[in-house]
């Protein structure tokens, strides 16, 4: 059977609820913490490019000033995806850039945060042997979902 393009778990849907429901903010700190914990997939293979980075470290640099400019997000999202596009050949680390991108956009359109997530897992089960890959997604799915619902103050960490 050929595998799917995406990770999807059973938590897709309730992460996408509680999302919508999550102030903006939090959800790009959400989606930047998703990406980073797949970024050393991208980095391992790639040391020296920053792109991904980048685009995190100036979503985390919009959460903490809210000073917002169209052209830097644009600009880090998109550097992102190109690293991603020139990752040929390891799913992971295109992956894992790709959610850096999709974190970034967040600061632009909310909803991009659930897409960064769902890189990250996705980096997680191609990192992973094909045996485990299931396993790989649903526990990086898990703590995104607990990740989330601390970060809104649904539980304690």
């Amino acid at each position: 059977m050929k595998r799917r393009k995406m990770a999807v778990s059973d938590l897709d849907k309730p992460i996408a609820e509680r999302a919508g429901k999550t102030d903006h903010k939090i959800l790009a700190t959400w989606a930047a913490d998703c990406a980073e914990r797949a970024l050393p997939f991208f980095e391992e293979k790639f040391p020296g490019d920053t792109r991904p980075r980048d685009a995190l470290a100036a979503l985390r640099e919009w959460v903490r000033t809210g000073v917002f400019r169209m052209a830097d997000v644009r600009g880090t999202s998109l550097a992102a995806h190109a690293a991603a596009r020139e990752a040929e050949g390891d799913d992971a680390a295109r992956s894992a850039a790709r959610a850096a991108g999709q974190a970034m956009a967040t600061a632009h359109v909310p909803a991009h945060a659930i897409a960064a997530a769902i890189y990250a897992a996705t980096a997680f089960r191609d990192a992973a042997a094909q045996k485990d890959a299931e396993d790989a997604t649903a526990r990086e799915r898990e703590w995104q979902f607990h990740h989330l619902l601390e970060l809104t103050g649904h539980i304690q960490s």
